[in-house]
């Protein structure tokens, strides 16, 4: 046993931050210590003691325009940040992701002389590479979870480390405790037809844009039900300004969701790498605000969009992105992998591939094992 308790501040600002920081959370208790949190996240890391102090639906700004809109908000935030963690007087503060914010709070942390715990990399390699060095000035150890990840920062010099990735703890968590597919068609009185599942994602913005355009595109697959997976953060009326009285929403239960459907349609993000390794076939949208998108268009130096993709480093799952994410095309994509035959088999081929490229499971509990290690003198 420890000989004095450990506090940890971390900071989480989407929705699969606050997954990846609820198993990290839930890791360390395991590890026999006494510890304290205090963080910025969600439900999940405030279900496993995370003591959440502002939530993640007050933090999830999407895309360069609502950036700027909401400066102000963002600037205060950071500085109501930096008070709480100055007066919880943490051992270290654990980052997750969410750079534009975080990276701010890691140069003020180093320059207090708090120990900096970064786990899951922000995406430098797509763009902002020169935020590396800011890394490399401010980061006490990082943690990433994309295999690829640990030689692009070895280009720059920086040890990382990659202890596997974390969704597959999450998903086999999940299997362990799965409804039967007969008591999640009962409790969400769902019928007799096969799913296809939406996922817009997360933010009240891109769900605004992208769910109408989804469901035009299913609107005749009538030998099918639709089902949408509700973000946590927004509520049912958000969603029914959106939707036909056909079309049911269910919150909190995307995995069970996913794994009892023929094919989904998912915004791009953790989604999308979620989808792939719960083996169903998927069609991958982004589309965001025309002056957001050229901008990111001439910064983001990636072929892909998609996890699925990226690690793949090849075109797994078709990306249909701005002016090519539209219902017709969403259609004939999904047609190609509903109907089985070769499209559909050869993406969940490439699936299992994907699940041996991430290697084995553990991961969460690796890291907070290691993260403990770079903590205790």
């Amino acid at each position: 046993m420890a000989s004095k308790k450990l506090k940890f501040y971390v900071i989480a600002g989407e929705a699969s931050g606050d997954l990846h920081g609820s198993n990290l959370i839930k890791a360390l208790r395991l590890e026999n210590y006494e510890l304290e949190f205090r963080s910025w996240g969600g439900d999940k890391m405030q279900a496993e003691g995370g003591n959440v102090v502002k939530h993640i639906r007050e933090l999830a700004f999407m895309g360069f325009i609502e950036v700027i809109a909401n400066l102000r908000t963002i600037l205060r935030n950071i500085k109501v940040c930096k008070a709480d963690i100055e007066a919880f007087q943490p051992d270290a503060i654990i980052l997750i992701d969410y750079p534009g914010f975080n990276l701010r709070i890691a140069e003020w942390a180093k320059e207090k002389g708090i120990k900096v715990i970064y786990y899951i990399s922000p995406q430098v390699w797509a763009w902002k590479q020169s935020r590396v060095h800011k890394i490399k000035r401010c980061v006490d150890h990082m943690y990433v979870i994309l295999p690829f990840e640990k030689e692009f920062y070895e280009k720059f010099d920086y040890a990382v480390e990659y202890l596997g990735h974390p969704l597959l703890d999450a998903i086999d968590n999940f299997k362990a405790d799965q409804l039967s597919k007969e008591e999640f068609y009962s409790n969400y009185n769902l019928n007799d037809k096969p799913i296809i599942a939406i996922l817009p994602g997360s933010r009240k913005q891109e769900v605004s844009v992208k769910l109408p355009i989804m469901l035009e595109a299913v609107k005749n697959y009538t030998n099918y039900q639709i089902v949408v997976a509700g973000a946590p953060s927004l509520d049912v009326e958000f969603y029914s300004t959106l939707k036909s009285d056909d079309v049911k929403i269910i919150h909190g239960k995307t995995y069970d969701l996913l794994s009892f459907s023929e094919a989904a349609i998912v915004t791009s993000g953790t989604a999308t790498l979620e989808t792939a390794l719960l083996g169903i076939p998927e069609v991958v949208c982004y589309k965001g605000s025309e002056i957001s998108y050229r901008i990111a268009k001439r910064l983001i130096k990636i072929k892909y969009i998609s996890l699925v993709n990226l690690i793949m480093d090849r075109e797994v799952v078709k990306e249909l992105i701005q002016h090519e994410c539209n219902s017709t095309n969403i259609q004939l994509e999904l047609d190609k992998i509903l109907l089985g035959g070769n499209s559909r088999n050869h993406m969940l081929e490439d699936f299992a591939e994907l699940k041996n490229k991430l290697g084995a499971g553990g991961a969460s509990r690796n890291v907070a094992q290691s993260l403990l290690k770079t903590i205790l003198p």
